[in-house]
């Protein structure tokens, strides 16, 4: 069982006083292939941030997370079903407004995207709100050897964090490119352009232990980077700098 600290929304005023660190998910409602639901980059992002926000805890840092911001820029998902985007202009102007506000109360603030097609968005809001007070910065639950969408490592986060979501019985391969050699067409035509199933990968070796090998991972190296934020470990574009990149 993994312990988690006390969100946001579930602790009184009081004690959200004397926040150290706030960390925001963000997900989406999109498609995720015929077998995850349309909450998958949400649940994902607010497991981790749940699980960093303990080891912050346990480091001696007062954090906690924030609930989800469930709906990101989904656009290249609109070719399917469920997809509800609000765009990235209505997602940057979202960010913004948040942390401008959180921050009266909050020292550092850190969005944690569970959603790919967030980034663009984050990347603006924090470019503005660096200039405004430098204490905030992003990052995403992608990290190298994870497929794109829908396929073994979501997949196998979702078994760790919800299995009652997961249709195991229906997941099947989607397209296995690199998602890098991806991108030409995905800007193109959306997802449904290079994979009509909406799998970026292939989930049918998903496991639950190996979703919670990926979620631990995830939040150790999140939380390494948090405690780095003031000594140099933010990126020009506003990201979390990885514990191997040069700062």
């Amino acid at each position: 069982m993994v312990n988690h600290a006390p969100r946001l929304g579930a602790v009184t005023s009081a004690a959200a006083t004397g926040t150290q660190v706030l960390l925001v998910p963000l997900g989406s409602v999109e498609q995720h292939g015929p077998h995850l639901p349309l909450s998958t980059d949400s649940l994902i992002a607010t497991a981790v941030c749940d699980r960093v926000a303990a080891a912050l805890r346990a480091a001696g840092v007062d954090a906690t997370a924030a609930p989800c911001l469930d709906f990101g820029a989904s656009g290249e998902h609109e070719g399917f079903d469920g997809t509800v985007s609000i765009g990235c202009d209505a997602l940057r102007l979202v960010l913004v407004e948040l942390v401008r506000s959180a921050r009266r109360w909050a020292d550092r603030i850190v969005l944690v995207s569970g959603h790919g097609g967030n980034i663009g968005a984050m990347i603006e809001a924090v470019h503005l709100l660096m200039r405004e007070r430098p204490a905030i910065a992003w990052t995403t639950c992608a990290e190298p050897g994870f497929d794109a969408h829908a396929g073994h490592a979501e997949t196998s986060m979702l078994l760790a964090i919800a299995p009652e979501c997961v249709r195991l019985d229906r997941a099947e391969a989607g397209n296995t490119t690199p998602a890098s050699q991806l991108w030409p067409q995905l800007r193109q035509g959306g997802v449904a352009a290079v994979a009509p199933n909406g799998v970026l990968g292939d989930p049918r070796s998903a496991t639950a232990p190996d979703g919670e090998r990926m979620l631990s991972a995830l939040a150790d190296r999140i939380a390494t980077q948090v405690l780095a934020m003031t000594d140099g470990g933010v990126d020009d574009r506003g990201a979390l700098v990885r514990p191997q990149e040069p700062r």
